[in-house]
């Protein structure tokens, strides 16, 4: 509407900057005596009777001239004032009508509808724009009648899977009562060393499994919650942990084949979400064992990093993790911690690409960050800031 206002303004200057210079003109031209001879004086009166008659004359034409004038420009004036308002009718409220629209459209306000216009130029596209804004209406409905529906099965099926897992959980608290108390009978007597080693051995895994129960069980109590109140991430919330619970979290996944731990974890404090750390470090190990399938070398790294703002030297603590398979594709490096990507060396196998996303996700979340590349095999490097 301003630029409307201001094109008005424009045009009712410039029309009156004509109307002057017009008024100018004509208050300059008129009739002179210049150049009149020596006549008698009965010649003198003649010719003032006859000057009179002409000069009264053009005086009543240009009086007319410019009565006409000033009429056409009048009519220039309001025809000018006409077309502009057609100008802003038809064509451009309309288009400001699909300007607004538009941005209601774009911040998610689907519910304004676009006023009907007339004009034969823009009756087929407002319906078509219409059209569209009522399938994007639709589309949105059930997008959020899809959303609803799998949250609440992702909610039904962590609430069932927690059923399972605390009688895994109960029965791995009995078979660890029961060898523990025939451990301490066997340990007392000093008898059948054979079957004390296989009951100790047995006490590992059952605390292995034990453990992986645990983590499941938070897991998903963290996507019931996450689900039910329709939040959009999972918490983490690191603290001052010891660096030494990272050996844990190695020794408790045995099962993904042989991780050789080349030198212990130097002792000292992390900034880390213990559960969210867990499943990090599942979830490399996890790919490691499920692409590569070999030997997987775990070595600690200590190292500073830039300054921050306050002129604090910022510490942390490297987790290398290597295997000696035949790496990723240059081409799907960087692309692996996209959310849902599979790589071309993934068919076959199971999982839904959201391994390396939720690394590289929880390890920021975390204060931290990963490091990824190939050198002789896959190898993810894990950082964690030291207190």
């Amino acid at each position: 509407m301003k630029k409307v206002v201001y094109a008005l303004l424009i045009y009712t200057l410039v029309m009156l900057a004509v109307l002057a210079v017009i008024l100018i003109l004509f208050n300059r031209v008129e009739l002179n005596t210049y150049g009149v001879g020596t006549y008698t004086d009965e010649e003198l009166s003649i010719y003032k009777n006859v000057w009179d008659n002409i000069n009264s004359s053009y005086l009543e034409c240009r009086n007319t001239m410019l009565t006409y004038t000033l009429v056409l420009w009048g009519i220039v004036l309001l025809t000018g004032y006409i077309l502009i308002g057609i100008l802003y009718i038809n064509i451009i409220k309309p288009i400001r009508n699909l300007e607004n629209l538009a941005s209601d459209v774009a911040r998610g306000n689907l519910d304004v509808a676009l006023p009907m216009n007339r004009n034969p130029m823009f009756t087929g596209f407002n319906e078509s724009f219409d059209l569209m804004r009522e399938e994007l209406k639709s589309s949105k409905v059930k997008e959020m009648e899809a959303e609803k529906a799998k949250k609440e099965l992702v909610a039904e099926l962590s609430h069932d899977i927690k059923t399972p897992v605390a009688t895994i959980q109960a029965t791995c608290e009995v078979m660890d009562m029961k060898f523990r108390r025939r451990a301490e009978q066997l340990d007392e007597s000093g008898e059948n060393d054979a079957e004390l080693a296989e009951l100790r051995d047995n006490l590992e895994k059952i605390d292995s499994i034990s453990a992986k129960a645990d983590t499941i069980s938070g897991i998903m109590n963290n996507v019931f919650h996450v689900t039910m109140e329709e939040l959009e991430h999972v918490e983490v919330n690191p603290k001052e942990t010891s660096s030494t619970v990272l050996e844990s979290c190695f020794n408790s996944i045995k099962n993904y084949g042989n991780i050789i731990l080349e030198e212990k974890v130097p002792e000292c404090l992390v900034y880390m979400d213990k559960l969210r750390m867990e499943q990090v470090i599942d979830n490399v190990v996890g790919n490691s064992h499920k692409y590569a399938g070999t030997d997987i070398h775990v070595r600690f790294e200590e190292f500073e990093g830039p300054v921050d703002k306050d002129n604090n030297k910022n510490r942390f603590l490297k987790v290398v993790i290597r295997d000696e398979g035949p790496g990723v594709r240059e081409e799907d490096l960087p692309l692996i911690t996209e959310k849902y990507y599979r790589g071309a060396g993934s068919d076959g196998q199971n999982g839904f690409g959201l391994g390396m996303y939720l690394v590289k996700t929880y390890m920021e979340m975390q204060g931290g960050g990963i490091e990824y590349y190939n050198d002789n095999g896959f190898v993810v490097e894990l950082i964690i800031k030291k207190v």
